[in-house]
């Protein structure tokens, strides 16, 4: 299954220009901090138009600004694991899981919640609230609600931000099973090479912004 991103996105008076594809498992987007890198998984998400360019998965059209396609957040199918986590603080790990296995009907499913829970060794964390997880703990259990959102490619935002050195090769360990084991197109997003090179050769790079016209 293979990404292809061609964008123009103006952000204040500089613009995110962008024409890439990839048919490797997981495809790194890098380039410094600012540079637009998690507005252009946004706008493959659908949460933000971008002005031009057409996006497609696996041969899915999600955008075509000429062709006039957009299809809405939920049409997309994609697993989002943002940077942040976004788990609902008010809701225990085992609730949180079941909210995205409730975004697609059971036919669209291909994961269980017991057979994410088992991938992602969290059984023990069902009946904690998030606030009481490690940053480690949170972030499989984003990766999991990700997955029971029945995704057919899956964006990860950095998600080894703020993890200690352990705990990041935790994650890192995850996402290579991911790659490995899932039939799952997954789109990185990183700063760190180093962190690029262990997961993949098909890497992206997001250069600064040229100035918008």
């Amino acid at each position: 299954m293979s990404f292809e991103i061609a964008l123009r996105h103006r952000i204040g008076d500089r613009a995110i220009a962008l024409d890439a594809r990839s048919d490797a498992p997981l495809t790194a987007l890098v380039g410094p901090s600012g540079v637009g890198k998690t507005t252009t998984l946004n706008c493959i998400a659908g949460l933000i138009r971008p002005d031009s360019g057409r996006i497609a998965v696996g041969g899915t059209v999600l955008f075509d600004s000429a062709a006039g396609i957009d299809l809405e957040p939920e049409a997309r199918r994609a697993g989002y694991v943002f940077q942040s986590g976004r788990l609902f603080p008010h809701l225990k790990v085992a609730a949180n899981l079941a909210y995205g296995a409730k975004l697609h009907p059971p036919e669209e499913r291909w994961i269980g919640q017991g057979e994410a829970v088992a991938f992602l060794g969290i059984a023990h964390l069902l009946d904690r609230m998030p606030g009481t997880l490690s940053g480690g703990e949170a972030r499989r259990v984003a990766i999991g609600r990700a997955l029971l959102s029945a995704p057919k490619f899956l964006l990860m935002d950095e998600p080894l931000t703020s993890l200690d050195a352990a705990r990041a090769d935790d994650i890192l360990q995850v996402v290579e099973r991911i790659r490995d084991e899932l039939a799952l197109p997954v789109l990185y997003v990183s700063h760190d090479m180093g962190e690029v090179e262990r997961l993949t050769r098909s890497v992206i790079a997001l250069d600064p912004f040229p100035p918008s016209s």
